[in-house]
């Protein structure tokens, strides 16, 4: 499939590509040494003989590295301690307490 990699907010084209997996919001893209976070993703479809067939699929992201601390919980990608009750449960945030992290450096981390 056609994918066209689009910096967020700017909707700069970074690059185009074909992948067979798609990846959906939320999860982590690699690219050799370059590392993407995917915020949105969006489907381009083109008119052919009267009807609409898919043609591209346009990826908002954020160039990011995966955090060394980002672990996979009920179905999605969590920065830190996912049990503690401040943790955003977020690719994007840690917590609102020490969003920079580590988990274990805080002095407010509690279990849920």
């Amino acid at each position: 499939m056609k994918v066209e990699l689009r910096q967020s907010g700017s909707n700069q084209l970074l690059e185009s590509l074909d992948l067979e997996e798609v990846p959906h919001p939320g999860r982590w893209l690699q690219l050799g040494e370059r590392s993407f976070l995917v915020l949105q993703r969006q489907h381009r479809y083109r008119l052919r003989q009267g009807r609409y067939e898919l043609a591209a699929i346009a990826l908002q992201v954020k160039a990011q590295r995966q955090p060394d601390d980002a672990l996979w919980w009920n179905g999605g990608w969590v920065i830190g301690d996912p049990h503690c009750r401040f943790n955003a449960r977020s690719p994007l945030l840690r917590c609102a307490v020490l969003p920079d992290g580590p988990c274990e450096r805080c002095a407010h981390h509690t279990p849920r």
